[in-house]
């Protein structure tokens, strides 16, 4: 088995095969690769950071408050390195590690936010990537299938509901069957970076072509993120619709989500 960092120098996404034979005699001379921290030939200390990477060390002795948990407080870090660009970036992917350097999750990282990473995975050999975003929306619709099939003209359903799916600060609903609109709040820095792959496999997975962003004024100010809203794909929804819940119906404002009892 080989070491899989073709590309490293050119910045490429990189993760390596844990057992091979290059990974073994890098771990013995001291060297985190996941957590991009070792030593060069000569035993100077160096840092490197591969492609978007960032390093969070968490403070000796709140490393066990994080586990099972998907939010990482600022009052848990005890530094962020990397490149300047990237700490500044809502959403930027980083490896988070112990105060001993040993490998705890990837999270997105916002420094705007008072939640300052939230966990993508705890699992050292999965990287961030499409692939990653892809399979958890497709795992998401593919529980709501039976539910999506049967909605009705006037039925809202939640389709994914953030940390539920390991997609933190994503909400999405459908309205209307797969006929209707795909309705998306990215009130995280994390989804908001991944909102292309996001929209890409909502809409495969669903077959509903027409989505629109929502914007959360105050969860997407809390995050430092721009306040858009609108068509991401096909047709924007109407001003207006009913919606039957529970036998009664009202008017529904998607873009907004504002509801109101028909009267």
């Amino acid at each position: 088995m080989v070491c899989q960092r073709a590309g490293a120098a050119q910045g490429a996404a990189t993760d390596c095969t844990a057992g091979g034979t290059e990974c073994r005699r890098l771990r013995q001379d001291g060297m985190r690769y996941h957590a991009g921290i070792g030593h060069t030939t000569t035993g100077t200390r160096r840092s490197h950071y591969w492609n978007y990477m960032l390093i969070i060390t968490i403070k000796q002795g709140k490393e066990k408050s994080l586990l099972g948990q998907s939010w990482i407080y600022a009052s848990a870090i005890e530094k962020v390195e990397g490149k300047p660009q990237e700490k500044m970036k809502p959403g930027s992917t980083a490896i988070v590690q112990s105060s001993s350097k040993q490998f705890i999750a990837r999270a997105a990282y916002n420094s705007k936010s008072q939640i300052r990473a939230r966990i993508w995975s705890f699992k050292e050999d999965e990287p961030v990537d499409h692939a990653l975003i892809k399979r958890r929306v497709k795992a998401a619709i593919e529980k709501k299938l039976p539910a999506i099939k049967k909605a009705g003209e006037n039925q809202l359903l939640t389709l994914i509901k953030g940390e539920d799916e390991g997609l933190p600060g994503l909400v999405v609903q459908l309205f209307g069957g797969v006929q209707g609109y795909l309705i998306c709040e990215f009130n995280a820095g994390g989804v908001d970076a991944w909102k292309v792959a996001i929209v890409q496999s909502l809409m495969a997975s669903t077959g509903c072509a027409n989505v629109y962003e929502r914007c959360d004024d105050l969860m997407r100010k809390g995050e430092g993120l721009p306040l858009i809203d609108g068509a991401l794909a096909g047709e924007e929804p109407p001003d207006e619709v009913m919606l039957t819940d529970n036998g009664v119906r009202y008017a529904l404002d998607l873009k907004t989500g504002h509801k109101s009892k028909f009267r």
